[in-house]
């Protein structure tokens, strides 16, 4: 089991940690297997801000993936669509507990230099 961390757009980022949002939704996944997610709010947060649990991972084509979330997707189904256009299969981390850090982190926090273009994985 991996942690990584996942850079996602401060909208989608935010309602994760309001419980809005329970899926992350992804175009490629990591080829190991995924516990937990620490969350890097991209630009203009650029912070580190959290850190969530991930139950499971699916894996299906976009409609029926979105007839199975929909309900806790965080995003609009026009958002979805275009997301996924150009896939034949997507990808969803299903998320269970979370923690936002009291004081946002930095990257440095986590020996990286950059952010991430999708995801790195991070050392136990």
């Amino acid at each position: 089991m991996a942690t990584i961390l996942l850079s996602i757009k401060p909208e989608y980022a935010n309602k994760i940690f309001d419980g809005h949002k329970r899926y992350e939704y992804r175009k490629r996944i990591p080829k190991k297997e995924v516990s937990k997610i620490v969350v890097y709010s991209s630009a203009p947060e650029q912070a580190v801000i959290g850190e969530v649990e991930v139950i499971k991972t699916l894996k299906m084509k976009s409609t029926p993936l979105w007839n199975c979330t929909k309900t806790n997707a965080g995003i609009s189904r026009s958002k979805y669509r275009e997301y996924f256009s150009e896939c034949t299969i997507a990808y969803a981390f299903s998320l269970g507990s979370f923690k936002r850090y009291e004081t946002p982190k930095s990257l440095a926090d986590f020996n990286i230099r950059s952010a991430p273009q999708s995801f790195v994985y991070l050392d136990d």
